[in-house]
């Protein structure tokens, strides 16, 4: 029975090759378009989960209250770690981890600049997963001129992966570090990641006993079956005790102020993290939502396509059907019929949707920042995925359908009384509707988010960062000074300044500022020179700015809006003084200047305190501001001299407008894929409505050759079968375009800075939806139009 079910599925979507195209091409696209979207959303899921104890691994992290300003870091105090591990026997190991900046390793005559390197404690290989290839994991870190590997970093300075026992000499302090362990190289869906460990125990930072200075990104590992939320509430007592023994703990909360520490499971970092101080950019559990919710879409419009060109074929299956009961058929052995054609068509679909989305992947990686491969760990969750998609949607899609037809009454259909064609079918109507409201949602949406995204490349930011070249690594010559006095002497050079801080850096420093020395004011306290502020564009609302020629200017201070509001001050501000830096450690400025707010974080956050001084200690980068048309020979240029000072040392530079776009490149990622999948939801709706136009136009020939040979236009009768349709799609708009209006404008509230909807997107969508569905019924409209009627009623 069942070949005979294939053989006859086979036979009759062969009969009706343009039937089968239309639903294998729909399904096809909407399965792959999904699939593409599914691996996304399992990679974003599969963060961190290659640690075998990932349920059990928690991030400590720390809130700051002062001065009025909430702060949330992803970093605690040096001690915390040790006071967990031994106050609480929930705890079974911790572990921290700090960023090591401006590395750079001796690779014979030649320096290497990484920035994959870390400094870690030796428990990190009992917290996390990591395995040795070679080395003792229990042993590998525990001398402070140690370091621990990947294979990656092994080949790229060895060649080969046995290299415990050898040596690598960081230049910055001349040291010889004994290589005492290779790892595997840590999967791409990690939080954090290194190919260079260095011991924790070389760090001064890291035997700091105080408890209200936070520098290291601490985890612990829980013992099984313990609870961190149990856990978390035991946590207050002991920072009131561990505080209490460096400030005036009392005093500090009464002020309204409060140092509190969390737990974040690891597993939740990637998606649901967005601290100060991650180890790396993370993911956003919305994105997760919002692309399973449009794969969701394109399923359900796929589907929608093969329910609606099947029942309106019934006219022409409604004989067969009525032959095939009059002959004995049961009207369960025709369900089973049409659910085989249904299944046949689906599992078509599915190979082919499975060969597209292969090899579409590596454009998709592209687009969406990802290394993602089909490979046999995919397959052992893929083959039971793609036997699972063609059951249950080869089932959903032809189950109306089956039991449609089958319901037909010989009598009725040998006499002629189904209805047919376009008209009369009601769920039709209401897939239709269904079909374009989601895709005029999503074309809202699109419109939405590209016009914030260009608002965000267009907005003034209080700084130019066009022609901003900033050069790498400069704290690695014996005086940056003479590199920033070469530089200025190049044709083409309007400025330079010294500086760690831009506004466009991750490297962020904050400290408490008072104007009592009792309220303090926690801002970013960034070290700059005298020409800062002319080469970032930058511009004071009163005062001055630093100069060299004033030697009190080395206890100066330049303030944003920002700080100067926070701290009380309006008008009279120039020349009040600022304490900055807290008990012992405080140090007293005077205010020169104030200058214009600038962002200097992303556009979701309100522009904050900040505050600079003049200090030459923090001196990583040369920022030169271009007026040449011919970079190419300016940057020859600078790497001559770059080289002449420093010839061993790589020359790295990038240009501060691309740093900019990299801070927003994850939403104009998303952007570019929620417009991708906007216009294959749309092509999916409108192959289904192509169908539809022209089986209804096929019902109607007869209708249109009579209305031909009475003198009608063929203007008229595309209007006439087009009016249905636009009909539908209008209705589609009325309830897509709230929906869509109340989604957005909830989007756009994350934003400080937004660019508000504008009332012309709502028509350009709704015109946009009504256009796309026009042209594609007009085609098959008129070509009905211009048939000759002789055609259509000689059999009559």
């Amino acid at each position: 029975m069942i070949k005979n079910f294939i053989k006859t599925a086979f036979r009759s979507l062969l009969k009706n090759k343009g039937f089968t195209f239309i639903n294998v091409a729909g399904l096809a696209l909407g399965l792959a378009g999904c699939l593409l979207i599914v691996f996304y959303v399992v990679d974003e899921l599969s963060y961190d989960r290659y640690n075998t104890k990932f349920e059990s691994i928690y991030r400590v992290n720390s809130d700051l209250k002062y001065g009025g300003v909430v702060t949330s870091f992803a970093i605690v105090a040096p001690p915390l770690a040790d006071a967990l591990k031994h106050n609480f026997p929930e705890v079974e190991e911790a572990v921290r981890i700090s960023p090591a900046l401006n590395i750079r390793f001796k690779n014979g005559n030649e320096e290497i600049a990484e920035d994959k390197v870390i400094y870690c404690d030796p428990s990190i290989f009992d917290v996390f997963t990591l395995p040795m290839i070679d080395g003792d994991p229990k042993t590998a870190l525990n001398d402070p001129n140690a370091i621990v590997i990947t294979e990656a970093a092994a080949k790229k300075y060895f060649n080969k992966t046995n290299v415990a026992g050898q040596t690598l000499t960081i230049n910055n302090d001349s040291i010889p570090h004994k290589i005492t362990g290779v790892i595997k190289n840590i999967p791409t869906q990690s939080h954090f990641t290194a190919d260079f460990f260095l011991s924790i125990l070389s760090q001064e930072s890291a035997n700091d006993k105080t408890f209200n200075h936070f520098s290291f990104s601490t985890y612990v590992l829980l013992k099984p079956g313990a609870d961190y939320e149990k856990l978390q509430a035991k946590f207050p007592e002991l920072m009131r005790r561990s505080l209490g023994s460096s400030m005036n703990i009392d005093k500090f909360e009464k002020s309204g102020n409060y140092i509190r520490i969390n737990l974040t499971p690891l597993k939740d970092i990637h998606l649901q993290s967005n601290r100060q101080r991650e180890l790396s950019a993370n993911g956003n559990i919305q994105y997760v939502y919002i692309f399973s919710a449009i794969a969701l879409f394109i399923l359900v419009l796929a589907c929608i396509n093969f329910m609606n060109l099947s029942t309106a074929r019934s006219a022409n299956r409604a004989r067969e059907v009525g032959v095939r009961k009059v002959l004995g058929s049961s009207r369960w052995y025709l369900i089973a019929q049409f659910i085989s054609e249904s299944l046949m068509v689906t599992f078509v679909a599915t190979l082919v949707a499975v060969l597209a989305a292969w090899l579409l992947l590596p454009v998709f990686n592209q687009l969406s920042g990802k290394s993602m491969a089909i490979n046999l760990q995919t397959f052992t969750w893929l083959s039971p995925a793609v036997l699972i998609i063609v059951v249950v949607v080869g089932v959903l899609s032809g189950s109306y359908p089956a039991f449609f037809l089958s319901a037909f009454q010989p009598a009725d259909v040998l006499k002629g009384k189904i209805s047919s064609g376009f008209k009369g079918g009601v769920l039709r109507s209401f897939l239709v509707v269904f079909q374009f409201s989601i895709s005029i949602f999503l074309i809202i949406g699109t419109l939405v988010i590209y016009n914030q995204l260009k608002y965000i490349q267009n907005k003034d930011l209080g700084f130019n960062r066009d022609q901003l070249l900033i050069v790498k690594n400069v704290n690695a010559l014996n005086d940056p000074k003479i590199l920033k006095q070469e530089i200025k002497q190049l044709p083409g050079v309007a400025d330079a300044t010294l500086s760690a801080y831009y506004p466009t850096n991750v490297v962020r420093f904050p400290n408490s500022v008072s104007s009592d020395q009792k309220t303090g004011l926690l801002t970013e306290y960034w070290s700059v020179d005298e020409d800062y502020l002319h080469t970032m564009g930058m511009h004071l609302s009163m005062g001055r700015y630093f100069s060299g020629q004033f030697a009190s200017d080395s206890s100066a201070m330049v303030i944003n809006q920002a700080a100067a509001n926070m701290l009380g001050y309006t008008n009279d501000v120039l020349n009040k003084p600022l304490y900055a830096g807290q008990d012992n450690n405080k140090r007293t400025y005077h205010i020169i200047g104030v200058v214009k707010d600038f962002n200097y974080s992303s556009l979701r956050d309100n522009i904050g305190p900040l505050v600079m001084v003049m200090n030459q200690d923090w001196r990583t980068s040369l920022c030169i501001k271009v007026s040449t048309k011919n970079l190419p020979a300016f940057l020859a240029q600078a790497q001559h001299i770059w080289k002449t000072l420093a010839p061993t040392q790589q020359f790295e530079y990038t240009f501060m407008d691309e740093d900019f776009d990299a801070l927003y490149r994850t939403k104009q990622r998303m952007g570019q894929l929620f417009l991708i999948f906007t216009t294959l939801a749309i092509v999916i709706a409108c192959l289904g409505l192509f169908g539809l136009a022209a089986y209804a136009a096929e019902q109607r020939n007869k209708e249109i050759g009579i209305r031909k040979v009475l003198g009608a236009s063929v203007s008229a009768i595309v209007t006439m079968l087009s009016k249905d349709f636009i009909k539908l799609v209008l209705i589609s708009f009325a309830i897509a375009a709230p929906l869509a209006w109340f989604a957005m404008y909830k989007w756009l509230q994350g934003f400080a800075y937004r660019q508000e909807m504008q009332w012309w997107m709502l028509p350009a969508a709704g015109l946009g939806a009504v256009l796309i569905a026009f042209v594609t019924i007009s085609s098959q409209s008129f070509k009905a139009a211009i048939a000759n009627p002789v055609d259509s009623l000689k059999n009559e």
